[in-house]
């Protein structure tokens, strides 16, 4: 039996350049056991282990040591244990680096230091694709040694096992390369109440709360639809998950501090880069149309009733790879008729390097019109940046050719215009493709060394078994109601939240009331979307019903240009989808904005 009844779990960032002020204000906010901190991303690690390349002693989230410059003494003090991401492709330096602060603050006797290292194949990728591992694109097929020789770094997801058994042998900060930002949530929860490998309800409770709070002041209000109803911005409250035993938690923040946690501000995260409702992590699978979420008080949100089932056979690994080298050129241009003369200076610019069909790819977008979606209104803007965007496998065509003709154009164009003060020439910068795929459990070889003792984990082979049969609630939903119908913003009847994976985007669209839903189901279809990013969505789009949240998830496939640093769009990773479906004009029943705040 656990020995305690209740555990806090404190977030204090999202991703590697987030509030660097947070750790200390978790940890002085109030009580908490433990800090987590996500760094990692996809392209990331391929940056992480570009600099390891130039300093063997590098390639870690230095952050890491300044947040916890600040809190590790605290954390000594209060028994408050720190786990973190942040070892990216070098873990072992940053253990050192670790270990070199703590001798630094005189509390070197008093911190364990745990490192975790397997998640990076990067040094044995031939000998694991030699072992018969394709590590096929999971998307296009396509087998990686198509791209062999430009491959950048190769991480396999690894899940909360490591970092549960660092706690075992007494860690207090645990450094991990790619451990999954749900795993770094869940493994104090394992390992405080002893749930087993094949628990997998509980499992999928400590997964959704590691997905609620990896993306820090995400469910706290920030990002959030109804951003009106956040008291403050300031002081931004960072999560905490209060977790029990059962597997039920509640999400909040510390008292005094500025956002908002409701039901709807985690509900937006929940479906936040969400795929199908079957979320997949390496410790097992969680439910997303299972989770119950209820208002507990304020700044109080209970989560609960999720189910869970078996680990997956497969790994997930990221692979990075060089895609050539882009450059972004941007003028100034001011009215009147500011549209025309931006169209005007995009056709000169263009001729004058060769034409567009000279490079692997390019973009002209009118910051302030129309470079994250078409306009939402006729007015034209008095003044917009003109942005050019270009991306070849050829560098030196872009510093020969793109880059010395932009900052020439205010010279020799159009009157009113300009370029940024802190712009000129444009410089080509590295442009790295990812590769998502998949490995047998049994290739990956996990250490966890703490001290002198170092622990190799045996590959986890997923339980035999199966989970019990789970279907998704099916209510019978009001009836739409008939009679006048209104021209309203989406927003008057839903919110949502969008992000990316690779090329996809998700949006999640979530009703403000039942009726609202059934009307949803029936109107909001795949066609609706697709119709709304005509010629933004090159791909299909899916639409999964998430009942027991009141949403719908579409994911639209081939609508970030590539996504990351790929792509040559304003918004390669979606933050601005959402808003901009939201804006989109429907005619509904009058009927079904009874009730509703402004009715």
């Amino acid at each position: 039996m656990p020995e305690r009844d209740r555990l806090v779990i404190a977030n204090c960032g999202g991703f590697w350049g987030d509030d660097p002020t947070a750790a200390l204000r978790q940890v002085q906010g109030g009580p908490i056991d433990y800090l987590v901190m996500d760094y990692l991303a996809e392209v990331t690690m391929a940056i992480l282990q570009k600099i390891r390349s130039k300093r063997p002693d590098a390639g870690y989230a230095t952050d890491f040591l300044r947040q916890l410059r600040d809190v590790l003494p605290t954390c000594v003090e209060k028994g408050v244990k720190v786990i973190s991401n942040a070892g990216g492709v070098n873990p072992r330096a940053c253990g050192a680096a670790v270990e070199a602060l703590a001798r630094e603050l005189g509390v070197a006797d008093q911190v364990r230091v745990a490192v975790i290292e397997g998640d990076d194949l990067y040094p044995h990728l031939d000998e694991v694709l030699a072992a018969g591992e394709d590590l096929a694109h999971m998307e296009t097929g396509r087998a990686l040694a198509e791209i062999r020789e430009r491959v950048l770094s190769a991480n396999v997801y690894l899940g909360a096992a490591p970092v549960v058994k660092a706690l075992e042998l007494g860690a207090n900060v645990v450094v991990s390369g790619r451990v999954t930002d749900t795993g770094v949530t869940l493994a104090p929860m394992i390992h405080e109440f002893g749930w087993a490998e094949d628990d997998w309800d509980r499992l999928a409770h400590g997964i959704v709360a590691g997905h609620i709070i990896e993306c820090g002041t995400q469910c706290t209000g920030g990002n959030f639809t109804d951003w009106k109803k956040v008291p403050s911005f300031a002081n931004m409250g960072f999560p905490l998950v209060e977790a029990t035993p059962e597997g039920p938690f509640v999400v909040t923040k510390h008292p005094g501090t500025g956002g908002l946690v409701s039901v709807h501000t985690v509900t937006e995260q929940l479906l936040y880069e969400m795929g199908a409702p079957a979320y997949v992590a390496p410790d097992c699978v969680a439910r997303f149309d299972s989770v119950r979420l209820e208002q507990e008080g304020p700044d109080r949100v209970h989560v609960s009733g999720i189910r869970g089932g078996p680990m997956p056979e497969k790994l997930k690994v990221s692979v990075s790879f060089a895609e050539g080298h882009r450059a972004y050129g941007r003028l100034v241009v001011s009215g009147p008729e500011a549209l025309a003369k931006a169209e005007a200076v995009a056709e000169v610019f263009w001729e004058s390097i060769g034409g567009r069909d000279a490079f692997d790819a390019t973009s002209t977008q009118i910051i302030g019109w129309d470079a994250t979606h078409p306009p939402l209104g006729d007015a034209e803007p008095s003044e917009v940046i003109l942005q050019f965007a270009v991306r070849d496998r050829d560098e030196q065509k872009l510093k020969e050719r793109f880059c010395p003709q932009v900052v020439p154009k205010v010279l020799g164009t159009v009157p009113g215009i300009t370029y940024l003060p802190d712009a000129g020439r444009p410089r080509p910068s590295e442009v790295v493709g990812y590769w998502p795929a998949l490995i047998a459990r049994e290739r990956v070889r996990c250490t966890v060394r703490v001290g002198d003792e170092c622990v190799e984990l045996p590959p986890a082979a997923p339980p035999a078994g199966d989970a019990a049969p789970f279907e998704p609630i099916a209510p019978t939903w009001p009836a739409i109601p008939g009679g006048e119908t209104v021209s309203v913003p989406l927003s008057r009847l839903c919110l949502a939240r969008s992000g990316d994976k690779g090329n996809t985007c998700n949006i999640g669209v979530i009703a403000r009331s039942e009726g609202i839903y059934a009307w949803m189901r029936e109107e909001l279809s795949e066609a609706f979307v697709k119709r709304r990013f005509a010629g933004i969505c090159r791909g299909e789009v899916e639409r999964f019903e998430v009942p027991n949240l009141l949403a719908l998830n579409f994911l639209l496939h081939e609508s970030l240009g590539g996504g990351g640093t790929l792509s040559l769009q304003l918004d390669a990773q979606g933050k601005t989808y959402a808003q901009y479906l939201l804006a989109a004009e429907v005619r509904v029943p009058r009927a079904l904005l009874a009730g509703l705040e402004g009715e």
